[in-house]
């Protein structure tokens, strides 16, 4: 694989309502056209932090790779704004499964292949519960968090976090442009691990709103149980309901609303301060 990580954001001038000059970052948007064994398979806009980690998650969550041992390489070079794949032996009847293509409500608008539809029915997500207080762990930990989004703005950041001790501990944190891409950047890296990191005991944070498209995302990394700072849709709610995922949004602080699966919560009796 290369390493073909980018520079995530850009300085520039603004002028502020008085008038002046103020110099400020912004974040990087860059085109990434992903080819799969010489094949263009789609174009993908991205901070460009983690490239090869996008791809692989992105084949990943769009169900064209099943196993890491497919790929011989992922190459991206950004002199071009490509990224190659090189499988070992190709992707069966690939033409017929990403001829139908879904447009989400993705920022940027993210897409996903039928394929990941017709597949959905069959996801069985493992047992896990997660407590408030591992909750807590989480929003404190993503609010500490040095992250592109306190020095630019206009970015979405992701986590993965384990529940298999007492505390959450933090696996990985990335900030994309859009939030489909920064969970499909962790799924690569999921992946890409000496021991592949699994879903269970793990708790996915994002800070966007859980669109259908996260939902499925979140449940085919086998994840059960998602948190974000921000709600939900009705088609994301409805999805997690399907699939038992428990789903909490409104998450600040000590403050959340579980709109799924509350049985995954182990619930601790509290008062909190008006």
């Amino acid at each position: 694989m290369s390493h073909a990580s980018a520079p995530v954001v850009r300085e520039v001038i603004a002028v502020d309502e008085f008038g002046q000059n103020r110099t400020l970052f912004i974040p990087a948007e860059r085109a990434l056209t992903i080819y799969v064994d010489k094949r263009e398979l789609v174009t993908l806009m991205t901070l460009g932090a983690h490239p090869e980690w996008l791809v692989l998650g992105y084949l990943r969550n769009q169900r064209l790779i099943e196993n890491l041992a497919e790929i011989e390489s992922i190459t991206v070079d950004w002199d071009v704004g490509a990224a190659a794949v090189k499988t070992r032996q190709g992707i069966s009847d690939i033409e017929k499964r990403t001829e139908k293509r879904v447009v989400t409500s993705g920022c940027g608008q993210g897409s996903l292949f039928g394929d990941v539809l017709d597949a959905f029915d069959g996801i069985k997500l493992p047992e896990a519960k997660v407590t408030q207080s591992q909750l807590e762990d989480i929003t404190d930990t993503i609010r500490l968090q040095d992250s592109i989004y306190k020095q630019a703005g206009s970015v979405h950041g992701c986590a993965l976090f384990s529940i298999s001790g007492k505390s959450a501990e933090k696996l990985v944190f990335v900030e994309d442009v859009g939030r489909h891409n920064a969970i499909d950047t962790i799924a690569g890296w999921m992946w890409l691990q000496d021991e592949a990191v699994h879903g269970q005991d793990k708790v996915f944070y994002s800070t966007g709103r859980l669109t259908s498209e996260m939902v499925m995302k979140a449940a085919q990394m086998g994840v059960p149980i998602v948190v974000s700072r921000s709600g939900m849709t009705e088609m994301g709610l409805a999805l997690a309901l399907q699939l038992n995922l428990c789903a909490i949004g409104r998450a600040t602080n000590k403050r959340f609303l579980c709109f799924s699966a509350p049985d995954r919560v182990q619930w601790q009796t509290r008062t909190i301060a008006a």
